[in-house]
């Protein structure tokens, strides 16, 4: 039996640091949305009890480090599952992007796992597993359209938002995640996001709402440190976007706009920036 399986890409359409928490962590209130980029995997059964990860990406780890591998080796050892696994990961979500890449193939497992190993887990159990690997798992195991609190494993599902194109942007350059979180400096944040008027944007469908609604206070940190990113942001505007921000930590930026025409002109002008350039549809319904 071969489980074939999707791993979306996720944008941030807000993200808020509450506070740092007394286990390390920050408290935080994301709105969170998948779109039509993703990796893709095989997942088969192996009677060695072995785990092994292909990957179609030279860079990206096929061991312990690979959170698709950690998936998988948690569910065998809770389980007590004794049959091992294959997992094949076609690559086609930039790494260290922000956009959830390694987390959605993580997810993508967990989800593969349960079919494979009929393990019979709910959403809310696989999710539960999600969280003890990374963050953005649980909520790559939702999918969809969702509020995403605590450490980002509190998972709340909301409206998908009116279709619109997403055209991504990632310069060459790799962001640390911890880096930007500890230097992130809340009593210097002006504006926050506004998860709440993002939130009443997404239940009335109001696209005009939902662009004026981004915010994302990790930009307050990545944007000083990499200027190619503040750049890339200009870039999109004056190519005519309607909204445009920072996902995750960086360095993915992304504009939306309703026209496919515009779309296509912001896809086209960022070309002669960066290499690694994305048009693809909102999927969070």
């Amino acid at each position: 039996m071969t489980v074939l399986m999707k791993a979306p890409a996720k944008i941030n359409l807000t993200l808020d640091v509450l506070y740092k928490r007394t286990d390390g962590y920050h408290e935080v209130e994301m709105v969170m949305t998948t779109i039509d980029l993703a990796d893709r995997l095989e997942l088969k059964p192996r009677d060695d009890g072995n785990i092994v990860v292909e990957t179609s990406a030279s860079f990206v780890p096929a061991d312990e480090r690979n959170l698709a591998y950690q998936a998988a080796k948690l569910m065998q050892e809770r389980f007590g599952v004794a049959q091992g696994v294959s997992i094949a990961i076609e690559k086609h979500i930039p790494v260290a992007a922000g956009l959830a890449g390694g987390s959605s193939d993580a997810a993508a497992t967990i989800k593969g796992l349960n079919q494979l190993w009929q393990l019979g887990l709910s959403t809310e159990e696989m999710a539960a597993l999600g969280a003890e690997i990374g963050s953005d798992v649980s909520f790559c195991v939702y999918g969809g359209t969702a509020l995403a609190t605590g450490r980002g494993e509190q998972i709340t599902p909301l409206p998908g938002p009116p279709p619109f194109w997403v055209v991504l942007a990632k310069p060459p350059i790799g962001v640390s995640t911890a880096h930007v979180y500890q230097h992130l400096d809340l009593s210097r944040v002006s504006e926050r996001p506004r998860a709440k008027q993002m939130i009443q944007a997404l239940s009335e469908q109001n696209f005009l709402l939902l662009v004026q609604s981004l915010g994302n206070v990790l930009e307050t940190v990545t944007l000083q440190k990499y200027p190619v990113v503040k750049h890339l942001k200009q870039k999109m505007v004056e190519f005519g976007a309607d909204g445009v921000l920072m996902s995750g930590s960086g360095p993915t930026v992304f504009a939306l706009t309703q026209k496919e025409s515009r779309a296509q002109r912001i896809y086209n002008g960022l070309k002669g920036f960066c290499h690694d350039v994305y048009m693809v549809r909102s999927t969070g319904a």
